[in-house]
């Protein structure tokens, strides 16, 4: 792969995590949601925090879990194809985060998704189909994370 070919990929991954994890602050930002440990900037004293997954309007609704699905198929997608990368994703605390993000996100996120008033049902179903793929990516990514961090050194 071209890890191998160019190990300076590896130095350039470890400089973009940061960036990846702030698109899940991102989300849990444009949810009214706070994560422990993220790297927020401080709120303006005069700057309301009022939104939430349950009284956003629907297409940011729509826009925050299209989002997080690309996000976390694309993770889950990097991981399973390039394991090697797993130990530079725990550098970053990586699995600490994602379980965070998880816990603060999804329940609100499925809590809205459930509890809100379609026109249409064909965007309630989409809209459930793709929190449910999100969910089950970034338990498999995280499944990958511990494997490869966690059991195979102890079974080597």
């Amino acid at each position: 792969n071209i890890f191998t070919q160019q190990p300076s990929y590896f130095s350039d991954l470890d400089e973009t995590l940061p960036t990846v994890l702030q698109v899940f602050n991102n989300i849990l930002h444009a949810c009214g949601l706070q994560c422990e440990g993220a790297s927020a900037e401080p709120q303006k004293l005069e700057e309301k925090v009022n939104v939430t997954p349950g009284n956003m309007p629907l297409q940011e609704l729509k826009d925050i879990v299209l989002y997080l699905c690309d996000t976390c198929t694309t993770l889950w997608a990097f991981l399973d194809v390039f394991p090697l990368a797993c130990q530079t994703f725990q550098k970053h605390e990586f699995c600490y985060r994602l379980a965070s993000f998880y816990e603060l996100a999804i329940p609100e996120l499925e809590s809205a998704i459930k509890k809100r008033h379609y026109e249409d049902h064909s965007v309630f179903a989409d809209l459930w189909r793709r929190i449910s793929h999100s969910r089950k990516k970034m338990i498999e990514a995280f499944h990958i994370l511990i494997n490869h961090v966690c059991l195979q050194p102890i079974l080597e």
